[in-house]
């Protein structure tokens, strides 16, 4: 069983860059009228963030298929960690001793952490939940571990990331308005607990909205974390299941009664047209696996829809997967050379694809900036809805 580290304050080693502790700021730059969309810039102590942004996810410290330097190269701003993964392998204490995240795994720009909450739930073959902890096994060796919103927080400012998430109860949908509004009420009481145990002064805490898909759970959720004055605020709990109407109704709900000068975070979300139609509700930052699990096994997203690169349609087909696209795929090789890779069990397809999605969620954010800045989201809105003609794919975020 890993250790359980213990995180006392400052920074418990040295750096090959050193950062001063700064202070976290959100700016909006524009708002659209039409829509609610907004064009920020989050300052993190390395580096500005301009949102909306797509996160890639890296879980074990490295986002599967690319390299530190690739994702600097297709516009990659900031990274996720996963705490639950990392604590288990190779352990927090280790990464600490290594010199941080940032250090550990390559990465000069910023990282968030999240909380380890709903791996938890979703991953851990749950033993007990009380307010006071989580006792869970691990779904690896099945050996037994203690998780609370101090064990999040240690093991987060053991991590370094530049924005930790608070510890919180995430629920399966659908679930009982009963099971919901008990785990918003664990989810505020842990809340409370993670901003007590959090000390790192170069690290941003962000609460996380719960509720489901209840309405007066959800407008609970966000007045109880306003009123702690978090720096930000994850949506958590959407993309599990429910209807993306009931996504983007939760979303129109919350973004009246949300802190207007704090950044929003949509956890788990990922998918093309939910990106572009929650960026309407004011929604700042997205993560999701999506992309390059789709990647990998050969379905690429593009702007006119998903494409299966496995079919035999592709056998002859030397055109680009994306004409509209830069990637480096994109710009170098054709459809048909995608599905010999695939046919054949190369890596590189899967390194290709993954390139691909990645740059094109990436790219799909910054475009949607773009186009909040020039006060023509509407029509960026509604020309994606036009040409992005496609079903929410099967695999899960």
């Amino acid at each position: 069983m890993p250790t359980q580290p213990v995180f006392s304050g400052g920074t418990p080693f040295s750096c090959a860059r050193a950062h001063k502790p700064q202070m976290f700021e959100f700016k909006v730059c524009a708002t659209c009228k039409e829509t609610g969309a907004r064009a920020g810039e989050f300052t993190t102590p390395r580096g500005v963030v301009k949102t909306p942004v797509f996160m890639p996810v890296g879980t074990q410290a490295a986002v599967k298929a690319m390299s530190p330097r690739e994702l600097e190269e297709i516009g990659a701003e900031i990274v996720l960690g996963n705490t639950y993964h990392l604590y288990l392998r190779p352990g927090a204490d280790l990464i600490a001793e290594a010199g941080g995240l940032h250090r550990f795994m390559c990465w000069n720009r910023p990282i968030l952490t999240d909380s380890g909450g709903f791996q938890v739930f979703s991953l851990a073959r749950l033993n007990k939940i009380t307010d006071e902890e989580v006792v869970c096994r691990s779904h690896i060796d099945g050996s037994l571990h203690r998780m609370s919103p101090e064990w999040a927080m240690n093991v987060q400012q053991l991590l370094g990331g530049d924005i930790a998430m608070c510890f919180d109860q995430c629920i399966p949908y659908p679930s009982t308005y009963e099971a919901a509004e008990k785990a918003l009420a664990r989810t505020t009481l842990w809340a409370r607990r993670s901003r007590d145990a959090h000390t790192r002064d170069d690290q941003a805490l962000f609460g996380i909205v719960q509720g489901s898909t209840f309405d007066d759970l959800r407008l609970r959720s966000a007045k109880e974390l306003a009123g702690l004055n978090f720096p930000g605020y994850g949506i958590g709990g959407l993309s599990v299941g429910e209807p993306h109407g009931d996504m983007y109704r939760i979303l129109a709900l919350l973004n009246p009664v949300m802190p207007p000068d704090k950044p929003r975070y949509l956890m788990g979300v990922g998918y093309p047209p939910n990106i572009v139609e929650a960026i309407a509700y004011g929604v700042d930052m997205f993560d999701c696996v999506l992309p390059t699990r789709n990647g990998r096994n050969g379905t690429l997203f593009t702007s006119f829809g998903r494409v299966n690169i496995k079919g035999k349609k592709y056998e002859r087909d030397f055109s680009p997967v994306d004409p509209a696209c830069d990637c480096y795929l994109c710009r170098n090789f054709t459809r048909a050379y995608l599905r010999h890779l695939h046919q054949c069990g190369e890596i590189l397809a899967a390194r290709l694809c993954t390139w691909h999605n990645l740059r094109f969620t990436i790219e799909l954010a910054q475009r949607a900036r773009e186009a909040i800045l020039a006060g023509e989201y509407p029509k960026f809105l509604a020309c994606f809805r036009e040409t992005f003609k496609d079903e929410r794919p099967d695999e899960r975020e």
